[in-house]
């Protein structure tokens, strides 16, 4: 017997137990001999992802002798627990062979648990460690370390709390969960996929307009073979020539804490079509700066580097006073011509990897003002009567997958929520769907 989780009571005929009593082994793997098309997989925590074992970012060890031998070789039904880092740190998986027959062993930055299986059903105790409760005793008393060297104590672990219910029990949950879980699984999948479509659909719809695929008559050419014609009654020109371009003011220490605070944007607070205000950082602005990086309604905002590089929106003007750091450019029209063609131009330019292909890849890729002003875009005549249409068409479009994607993630919390009722006792199992020993 050993004390339990806080806050948690079982049911009177469950019994909390020490992890190791009712485990065979606990143990980390061991550092692989890494070599191409070796004789046994080597999982490590990028293998061991939410939503199974991903066998395509695994590598290979190489044996030299009984596979079986390995400190961590993994048998079907053991559970694996990311050992290491914040963010990936206790992350559960359950190890049920793989792809090709090949033996597998876990690296030393996982922990391997093979249940007691008389005592302890493997799925069960798959589901009560990945359980929100457990997830949350995990950090709070199993793991030392700052910031992200953080480390899961396997002593700790050894010694943490199971609740056991009769085996029975255990087998009626573990089999409800896989069917309840399995139907969730495939409903996201769906709304995945729905969600693939959309995207397709709004990266059509911008080439369809920006290329005035309606337009009759002669084409020319644009150089681009993912735009590859416009009508030839377009003009293609620089950015620079409808368009000013202006990056944002340099944050430092002295200026974040100076006599003139205000409002700033910075590259978190812009994302596709959209910009966030809810959490504006402040810093110093001079008079005579304010004027050169006060934004205004109708501007456009461009990240210039980072993951989200090239993401841009306009500014709505709900504060009467707001300016933008140096991570964004801003983009303000110089002629006849509306800012947010150039957003669907840098939208549809990004999805195809024209600012990946050119930016520096290998650590953050970026956009500066000077690439950014010589980057050339076709100009239609109808530019304002184009974009109110494609607006209309993206609204629609973004209403439909910000709706799915709410659901998906209600869905996420139902699939959380299910497992931690039915592993801590909350719900009786025995007459729901899917329950069968």
């Amino acid at each position: 017997m050993t004390s339990g989780l806080a806050g948690l009571s079982l049911p009177t005929d469950w019994q909390w137990w020490p992890l190791k009593r009712a485990t065979l082994s606990l143990n980390r793997g061991s550092a692989p001999d890494y070599v191409d098309g070796g004789d046994v997989w080597a999982v490590g925590q990028a293998v061991n992802q939410p939503d199974g074992l991903a066998w395509h970012r695994a590598r290979f060890h190489s044996a030299g002798g009984d596979p079986t031998r390995l400190k961590g070789h993994l048998r079907p039904h053991d559970i694996l627990i990311n050992s290491t880092g914040r963010g990936t740190l206790g992350r559960v998986g359950f190890f049920t062979g793989t792809p090709d027959r090949r033996a597998a062993m876990a690296d030393g930055h996982v922990t391997r648990v093979r249940v007691r299986p008389e005592v302890l059903h493997p799925r069960f105790a798959y589901y009560y460690l990945c359980s929100e409760p457990f997830q949350h005793y995990i950090y709070s008393a199993l793991v030392v370390g700052a910031t992200n060297q953080i480390e899961l104590v396997g002593e700790r672990l050894s010694a943490a709390p199971i609740a056991l219910p009769p085996i029975q029990e255990q087998r009626r949950i573990a089999s409800f969960l896989d069917a309840e879980l399995a139907g969730i699984g495939r409903t996201t999948e769906a709304r995945v996929n729905q969600l693939k479509l959309l995207r397709e659909r709004e990266f059509a719809t911008i080439a369809s307009i920006l290329g005035g695929t309606d337009v009759p008559g002669q084409r020319r050419s644009t150089g681009w073979r993912w735009l590859p014609t416009v009508p030839s009654a377009w003009t293609i020109g620089p950015v620079y020539a409808y368009f000013d371009v202006l990056l944002g003011k340099m944050l430092n220490a002295e200026r974040a804490a100076g006599r003139y605070p205000r409002p700033y944007l910075r590259n978190a607070n812009v994302h596709w079509y959209r910009i966030s205000a809810a959490d504006l950082a402040e810093m110093s602005f001079l008079p005579d700066e304010r004027i050169r990086y006060q934004i205004r309604k109708g501007d456009l905002l461009v990240c210039e580097g980072g993951a989200g590089v090239a993401e841009a929106a306009v500014w709505d003007g709900r504060l009467e006073e707001c300016y933008y750091q140096k991570s964004l450019h801003r983009v303000r029209a110089r002629r006849n011509v509306p800012v947010e063609w150039l957003m669907y131009w840098l939208r549809l330019a990004k999805e195809v990897g024209v600012f990946a292909s050119e930016g520096n890849v290998a650590t953050i890729p970026h956009l500066t003002g000077e690439q950014l002003r010589e980057c050339r875009i076709p100009i239609p005549p109808d530019g304002r009567v184009r974009i109110a249409e494609l607006a209309k068409e993206i609204g629609c479009l973004f209403d439909l997958m910000s709706a799915l994607s709410s659901a998906n993630s209600l869905l996420g919390e139902r699939r959380q929520s299910l497992v931690t009722a039915a592993v801590t006792g909350q719900i009786d199992v025995t007459t729901a769907r899917g329950a069968h020993v």
